[in-house]
């Protein structure tokens, strides 16, 4: 289950969902519909995070495994980077009146600005904190986020080849349309102006 989260993640961030529409709600759906008990913030956030992207409703109750008593997310928790960095994703995904996703925010913000600030991150995790520090996953603009995340992507563990050839087979293809369309605007626009001299 989890090597689909993280698969379905890699697809959606890289820009290629599109091309797989079907296999993603399939496996989304799937996710949604099977027992998930995990001890990993990492693999409770993600898994919160995909399926409230992609319209499925995932109560913030999931996190309470990592509360103390007292209602408040536990110190146990603040020394694991891409765990918190996938929280503080996923929280943004709030809806009106869910506090405990409020909170959640607040404290993953904080944590993972102190381990930025203490520099104990590195490459391709210290660039991915940096930017959802200053722009969280779903608020990205998700072309920038899939040129952004096709360098990381390439430098994780466990990464498949063929995707990322993929993702930037895809990037480069679209990026030619622009071009190709901008170029034909340009030459419009210059024909107006002489056309509109000419009167």
């Amino acid at each position: 289950m989890v090597d689909k989260m993280h698969l379905v993640d890699a697809i959606q961030r890289l820009g290629i969902d599109h091309l797989f529409q079907e296999e993603i709600s399939s496996t989304l759906s799937d996710i949604n519909g099977s027992q998930f008990a995990s001890n990993s913030l990492h693999e409770v956030a993600l898994r919160f995070r995909l399926l409230r992207e992609n319209g499925f409703w995932v109560s913030p109750d999931v996190f309470k495994i990592f509360k103390g008593e007292d209602g408040r997310f536990t110190d146990a928790i603040s020394n694991e980077p891409r765990g918190l960095l996938s929280l503080y994703n996923g929280a943004h995904l709030l809806v009106h009146d869910e506090t405990e996703l409020v909170e959640a925010i607040s404290f993953a913000r904080d944590h993972l600005q102190s381990i930025c600030d203490s520099s104990e991150l590195k490459p391709p995790l210290a660039d991915q904190v940096k930017r959802a520090l200053d722009l969280p996953l779903p608020r990205a603009y998700k072309r920038m986020e899939a040129l952004h995340y096709m360098f990381e992507y390439g430098q994780e563990e466990g990464h498949i080849v063929v995707l990322l050839d993929l993702a930037k087979l895809e990037f480069n293809l679209l990026q030619h349309v622009h071009l190709k369309e901008l170029k034909s605007f340009s030459q419009y626009a210059s024909f107006l102006d002489i056309y509109t001299y000419t009167k």
